[in-house]
This record gives structure tokens, sequence and C-alpha cells, in this order.
């Protein structure tokens, strides 16, 4: 549909010498319409609605209401947003690639071009979550741990590889590149993006979501960016918009400068400490003040990449020089970066230090303030100065030990596959929100128990393990790696430690897992490599390792030790996330901190040390040495950063980013249009949400002689809906895998299988804390069968397929909240796979509600003040939904009339926009996109 330009804001800017097609903010006037003191986030999308304005699904009013946004107002008003690109990771990728290949197949069955299938917006995948550190400290690590994550990860690839070849507008970084986020900033993102429009060129602001809740690293060079679930991914990738409520805004003022001895990680743990106290989730965050000149680009971007741990949707930082100076050195064109100056400042986006635009809620932070920090023994937001390190410790070890039966809570796989930034999911249902931050050391008694256990390596080397043992020291995560000022810093302290004769401890598992190629060429030319390699941080992947909970085993007499003793040992790491559970499963205590100070750590071995007062070992003259004798300074770093790192640098590594190395070259790899699907695969499965669909929608039809398949309590979040975590050993997932001759120690995870769906669809409904009230004193994916004599309590899984075999249509009822928590496709596409036509609940989240349309599914909501308790359904009854096939006029009913047995009731419609009403009609969004593209 072509632009309204309501505004008459369509306009040209000419730059270099190229003539651009803008849409210019300013020409957004009228009462109540102050543009200029917009922040600059919800600058970027007003300059999208203005661009993208169609009368339907974003109109002239919608325009109006983010111009005159009110800074105190609670976020109630809808708009379509239409990012410019999307980003994936490799796990979250592999469905929405198998989405578009089975729309393929779709397109040619009902007789169309199946080359017409392609991604509408640009899409780059970077496969970064399957490198394991298998392998550490030698000189082959990397080549072994990347030839062992092709061996485990060979049907995947080989999808993805048929993807790369067969779409347009579709691009895969292979394997041992680098870590999404890192390559997005350093080489994807365009800042200002440009695109033929009709013969004309456009230029506009990059923006970008992703399938990864740090998605918002790229933040920090003025780019709307942040994570969302498979389904709104697909939405954007097929060109659709992703609906959000305009957000509240949090202003944070930056003022000062960092003090010498500290670091970016330093002050992003501040950061995170002070919005978690504060509340910000949901909310953007920006940055602005004087002090923001004084963060380089790198810091911005650890600061945006760790926006899902203290909540926030974004947290953004304006363009500026910095700006500019961070994309000459990263090797973009001068050409582009002088239409990034100009479109910026004609705009009102670029940085002015003096602004004080409006906002809802204020921070304010003197840089100066910021001292050596790290975090832990369990969340990102318990901040530690460094100070305190030991005394904290002390005080949180007494949580770890002597507590009987104390297992692991589990956060890390509901943590790992979560998208956008949202608080850590809870497992204790009474826990309504994250204790606040805490440091620990007000549980410090000043004695700490003990339990040495001597341990002698494979290799002869001896020592002692106790609590707190430093088990593994990971530099991972592109959080810290894309930053070469702690990078250099790390490497820098480690040549220092070798020179004075210092070594790792021989318990502790070191690696070097960057998020680029860049950081060891630096390295190389630096010559500090065979410093980091004689304290085994060898290289181990590029990729996300360690951060993700992919450490690989830890040394073997070490876990030995561990499990004989019930020890309380430690992980330190450069990541972003050290839930329970999430690093390793023998590792209890986990600690976030800047990349130097993980090379101390593993110098010293323990958490058990206070850096600034006991020594980290003796050098070689017999002197004790101390932190302080091998830090470098911060002139000494900048020399190194001065002499070393180059355009050229990332202009040559990243020359053929896609190309991949020999391996991903020669990998076999199917040709043609469409995907030879292998009946054989649990990995990669053709879905049917395409299977004998017609070219147009038929009617859509009320629901008659439904049963339900689960009724549900309030805050039934998508955690308890979507498969996650690992597979069960007596689950039907667990079965199906069985069936197909896989074993219990290959079933792996949830998350990798997510291109089955038929391992998916067992999975769904069947988290070990869901309690189905239709089959009181089970927990877990249980219910009742009505189409059984007797209603038997059977799995979720097993009563769906004898209803769909007996053509009965099935409902979820639910209370207050439903769907809330983390955006995932599979929360939606596995109730549609399991055959509910409709969920009736209280309230919905949001996203899950739009999710469910996408997908076809009714969302009904209980009209106010009523609910399953006030109405005296018991779920037992049989279900008539009549009123829907108003739709097929064109109109939209508020309500449709719900008969339960002898309870009757109007359920109020929760289709919100003209395109859900689309979606509805046609079955799903994919549905509605295929059929467009077929006219």
């Amino acid at each position: 549909m072509s632009n309204t330009n309501s505004f008459g804001a369509r306009q040209q800017l000419d730059v270099g010498g190229e003539s651009y097609e803008i849409y210019r903010l300013d020409a957004v006037k009228g009462n109540g319409l102050d543009v200029a003191s917009l922040p600059y986030s919800l600058k970027i999308l007003l300059e999208n609605l203005l661009r993208t304005e169609n009368g339907s699904d974003v109109t002239a009013q919608d325009i109006r209401a983010l111009a005159g946004w009110n800074p105190a107002a609670e976020p109630d008003k809808e708009i379509a947003f239409t990012p410019a690109r999307v980003v994936l990771q490799d796990f979250t990728g592999v469905p929405a690639v198998v989405d578009l290949a089975t729309m393929r197949e779709a397109v040619k069955e009902l007789g169309g071009d199946p080359t017409k299938i392609n991604p509408l917006a640009p899409v780059e995948l970077v496969i970064d979550h399957s490198v394991i550190v298998d392998v550490f400290g030698q000189k082959t690590a990397f080549e072994q741990n990347v030839d062992i994550e092709y061996q485990r990860n060979l049907e995947r690839y080989q999808f993805l590889r048929w993807g790369q070849e067969a779409f347009q507008n579709f691009k895969v970084v292979p394997p041992g590149t680098g870590i999404v986020h890192q390559v997005n900033l350093e080489h994807l993102s365009r800042v200002v993006f440009t695109k033929d429009n009709g013969g004309n060129k456009q230029a506009y602001p990059d923006t970008c979501v992703g399938t990864d809740s740090h998605t918002p690293m790229v933040n920090g060079l003025g780019i709307v960016a942040w994570g969302v679930g498979g389904i709104e991914a697909e939405a954007a990738m097929l060109g659709q918009p992703i609906s959000m409520l305009i957000p509240r805004v949090v202003g944070f003022k930056l003022t000062g400068s960092l003090p010498e001895g500290t670091t970016a990680t330093d002050l992003v743990l501040t950061i995170t400490e002070m919005l978690r106290k504060h509340g910000v989730v949901g909310k953007f965050v920006e940055f602005y003040g004087p002090g923001v000149s004084a963060v380089p680009l790198a810091n911005r971007a650890t600061i945006g990449n760790m926006s899902p741990e203290y909540g926030s949707t974004v947290a953004i930082f304006p363009i500026d020089e910095e700006t500019l100076r961070y994309m000459a050195l990263t090797g973009r064109t001068q050409a582009q970066i002088d239409l990034v100056e100009a479109y910026a400042k004609t705009q009102g986006l670029w940085h002015n230090p003096a602004a004080e635009p409006r906002y809802s809620e204020r921070l304010e932070l003197d840089l100066s303030t910021v001292v050596p920090s790290i975090a832990g023994p369990k969340r990102p937001q318990d901040r530690i100065a460094l100070t305190d390190a030991k005394p904290s410790f002390q005080g949180a070890l007494s949580s770890y030990i002597n507590v009987p039966d104390q297992k692991p809570k589990g956060y890390d796989k509901a943590v790992a596959e979560s998208f956008p930034a949202s608080d850590p999911p809870s497992h204790d249902e009474k826990a309504a929100q994250s204790p606040a931050p805490t440091d620990h050391t007000e549980a410090a008694s000043g004695t700490r128990r003990h339990a040495a256990v001597p341990i002698k390596l494979a290799d002869g080397s001896t020592g002692q393990l106790d609590h707190g043992s430093v088990v593994i020291a990971a530099i991972t995560s592109c959080t810290n790696t894309s930053n070469p000022a702690v990078m250099l810093t790390a490497a820098l302290l480690a040549k220092k430690a070798v020179e004075k004769g210092l070594t790792r401890k021989p318990w502790v598992k070191t690696s070097l897992a960057p998020g680029s190629r860049v950081v060891t060429d630096y390295y190389e030319r630096a010559g500090l490599t065979p410093y980091m390699d004689k304290l085994g941080f060898n290289l181990v992947g590029y990729g996300c390792t360690t951060c993700i909970g992919n450490s690989g085993p830890l040394i073997p007499e070490v876990s030995n030790a561990i499990n004989e003793h019930d020890l309380s040992v430690v992980s330190v790491l450069s990541g972003n996330r050290n839930f329970e559970g999430r690093i390793h499963p023998e590792v209890k205590m986990n600690y976030l901190m800047s990349p130097p100070l993980v090379v101390a750590y593993a110098l010293a071995g323990t958490m058990d040390i206070d850096m600034y007062a006991e020594p980290l070992g003796k050098g070689q003259d017999g002197q004790d040495v101390y932190l302080k004798d091998i830090w470098p300074t911060t002139a000494e770093v900048q020399a190194v950063i001065d002499s070393t790192i180059a355009a050229d640098m990332f202009a040559d590594g990243y020359a053929n980013v896609f190309a991949g190395d020999a391996r991903w070259q020669k990998l076999p790899t199917p040709k043609g249009q469409l995907f030879q699907w292998d009946d054989n695969s649990t990995y990669v499965r053709k879905p049917p949400y395409f299977a004998n669909m017609p070219r147009q929608p038929e009617p859509v039809t009320d629901i008659r002689n439904a049963r339900v398949l689960a009724l549900l309590g309030d805050s039934v979040t998508t955690d308890h809906i979507s498969p996650a975590g690992s597979i069960a050993k007596s689950s039907p997932a667990a079965a199906y895998l069985t069936s197909h001759n896989i074993t219990p120690a290959d079933f792996n995870s949830y998350g990798s299988r997510r291109g089955n769906h038929e391992v998916m669809i067992r999975g769904t409904f069947a988290n070990v804390r869901l309690r189905n009230q239709l089959a009181p004193g089970t927990e877990g994916g249980y219910t009742r069968d009505f189409s059984q004599p007797d209603a038997p309590v059977t799995s979720i899984y097993d009563a769906s397929t004898q209803y769909i075999k007996a053509g009965t249509p099935l409902v979820i009822l639910a209370g207050k909240e439903y769907g809330s928590g983390s955006s995932r496709d599979w929360a939606a596409k596995g109730t549609v796979l399991l055959g509910v036509r409709a969920v009736i609940a209280e309230s919905y989240e949001r996203i899950h509600r739009s999710n469910l349309l996408g997908m076809g599914v009714l969302p009904l909501q209980f009209p106010a003040g009523q609910s399953v308790q006030s109405l005296g359904l018991t779920g037992e009854e049989v279900f008539s939904i009549t009123g829907i096939e108003t739709l097929n006029q064109g109109k939209v009913p508020a309500t449709v009339k719900v008969n339960a047995g002898s309870i009757s009731f109007d359920a109020i419609v929760r289709i919100d926009t003209p395109s859900e009403a689309d979606y509805y009609r046609h079955g799903g969004i994919m549905q509605y996109v295929l059929r467009n593209l077929l006219k």
C-alpha cells in the first residue's frame, strides 16, 4: 500500500551527490505536538510511522498520538512498528527458516512460483549458539571444537546452508565466525538504512529486531533494536508490522568520566544495579547529558547489550561524533558515514549535550563514582565492589553448603531462551518479583566453612579444592569481547603475569571465546597471543560458549572431587548472565566480571581472596605478586589500541563473512529452490501449517461441541506453555525420539530441536510446574480425555491426538495475565498444533495474545469481573462459541456468545487491529502473507 503522507513529510536530502527520499520529523506540527523535545528513541519510532502510514495499520491519528506523547501516562496506545531488518541466531533461526521452506512448498502446491517466497526484509542469521568448550588449554582447541560442533549439528547446518543459497534477502554467517550481536555491531548495522523505493533512493533510521534478548547491543550505535520471539520475527521477515505499545522512556543522565582502573564492565554492572532497583521492565532507557560524549562506543554497546539484565526493552545512546568515529574504525564507507551525519543532523537525532528531552522518569550517574566491580553469585544485578568481593563471597557461601537436598532452581534454560528483555522467570510461585539487588556482605560472619580436598590431575599436577575454588574462568560473550579496551587490558595483564612467573591454578578450566575474529587479529598484531596461551586462555571458538551454558565438561578429577565432597565451587566469566545452574550443573556460584579480572581469578584459583590485600601467587623471584603489580594503566592499554587496531582489520575480517571456511563450503547440501525433507530427521521436519490450504481463505466458522484441553489459573507464563530445557525421559517427546532410535544421551534440548514440530508439540503445556485444574492432583502436562469413557487422566499431547481424530475442537480456559513473561513462538505454535481453536482468559500478555492470532487461534476474554470461578465453570462442559462468523462480513464483533453446558456468557473478542483480523480470517499470518504473494 502506498504511503498516505498526511503531514507532507516526504522530502529530499542531498548528500555527497546522491539524493535520498526522507520523511522529515519537523513536518509533524499542531497543537500539543512537540517533536523537538521527544526522546531520541521515540523520534525513531515517529519516523517509522510517518514512512509506513497507510491509513489502516498506521494512521495519522497514530502519528499524532506519538508526537504528542505524554511522558507521565501509562502505556495504552498501540502502534505498528516495521523494523528495517531482522537478525537471528541459529537456535531460534532454524524454525523461522523451516516455516519459509514450508511456505515455498505450499505456493507450489497452489500453482504459484515458489521462488517468490523470500524474506521481504533483510534477514541475517549468525550461527553462534552451538559451539561447546569440549577442548581447552591447547593450541588446537578451536579446530577440535569446531569439528565436534559440525558433527553434532550436521542436519541443522545442512538445512541452513541450503537456505543461504535458496533464499534471497537471507544471509548466513557460518560457524566459527562470531557472535550475532558483535557481528551486528561491527559489520551488519547500517545506522541509517537505504533502499530503492520505486526508483527513488530512500534513507531512514536502521532499526532491527532479533531472536535473542541481547539484540539491544546495537543501541550503542543509536539503532532502535530489541529481542523478540519467533512469530514477531517471522512477521517482520514477511514485511508485516509488529504491534507495540508506546512505551514510557527513562532518561539516564551521564556526567563526568570513568576513573583510572575501572572498566566498561564495572560501569555496566553499576548501571544494571541502579536500573534494577529503579524498575525499568518494558520501558525504553535513553542515555543523555554531557557525559555521553565521554563514553566510548564500545562501552555504549556493552551497556546496551545488558538491557535484558536490568529489564528494559532498549538502552539507547544518540548519534554523535563517537558514532562516526566507530563507524570509520570498523570499516564502514565514508559515503555511509557522511549519510549518517547528514541524516541525523537534519532530523534532530544528533546528540545535543545540553538538551533535556521530556522523559517519563529520570536517573543520573556521575561516571567518576564507578568502582571496580563484579556481580554474583547468581544474578547480574547483585553488584559487589571488588573491595568487598571476599566478604561477599563468604556471606553468600552460607546459603550453598550444608543444605540437605537443595537443588539448583534451574533458571538456565528458562532464561537462556528468553526474549525480549524480561525478568528472570521465577520458579517460586510465591515470588511476585525478583528480590532487590544485594551484594551479600550483610551475611558475612567473618568465618567460613572449609572442605579442603587434595586432587591430582592426569598431567601430574596437584592442588587442593575447597568451597569457593574457581573451576571455570571464561573470557566469553559479546558483552565484553566487543570491547578492545577490556580485552587488551586482559591480555596485557596476562603478559605481565607470565613475565612475573605466575601460572593459572591447575584446577581452573580456562577459555577464550571472543565474538569476532577481529579480537584474535589484534591480539596477534600486538604480540599478546602467546601470553594468553601460556595461562591457558587459548582460543576455543567464536561463539557464546560459557555465557549460555556451553562450558563443556570440567576437568575430570575436579568434577569427581566436587561431586564426591559436595563442594560449592565457582565460575568467573565476562558474560551477562549467571543464574543458578546456567553456567554448569556442577558449579553453584557464578560471578560476572571484566576480562582482566577473569584472568586474575584464574591465577588466584579461588573467590576467597582479597584482591587488594592478598597476593595472587609468588613470582619466579619468590616474591608475592599482587593484582596491582600486573594491572596495566589506561595509558598502556590505549597505546596498544592506537598501535594495533585499524579499520583494515575489520574490513579484511568481514570481507567474506558469509562465505565460511572449507568445512562450511564443502558441507553436503541439498540443492534446489525446494528443500528435500528427510523423513528420518529428528531435527528438521516439514510442519503441517499449510496442509490442504486452499488458494482463497474459507469463511471462518463458529466453534461447536468443543472440549477444554486445560483449565489454568492466573499468571500462566509462556515458560509454562512452551517447550524449553531438557527432554524428560518419561515425556511424550522422549517416546517420540526413542521410536526414532534416539538414545536418551542424544535427546539434546527442546531448543536444539525447534525445527521439528513433532518434538515441540509433545512438549507444549508439558512444563513440570503447570497445574491443570482439569486434572487435580497432577503437576505437569496432564489433562482428562473426555473422548474416552470415564475421562481418564492422560498427557495433554495424547488427549489432543484423540480429540483431533474425533474432529473435536479444543479450548483453553485461563485466569489473569495469560501468556505473560518472555515471547516464545512455540507457546502459540504448539497451541494451534494441539488442535486449540480458542483461548478464553481474564486478561492477556499483549505479545502472546498477538502471537495466538498470528497462528490462527482466537483470543477471547471473560467480561469484566467474571471468571471461570464466578461463572461456575468446571472444564467438563461442552463449549460452543457463536458470532465468530461476523468476521466474514468484514467486521470484527465486539463479543461472541459462549455456551458451556447450561452456562452462557458474552466473551470479549481480543482482535485489536485490522491486520490481526486479516490474520485470523486467513488462519494465521503466514497463510495471509502467502496468499497475498499469490495475487
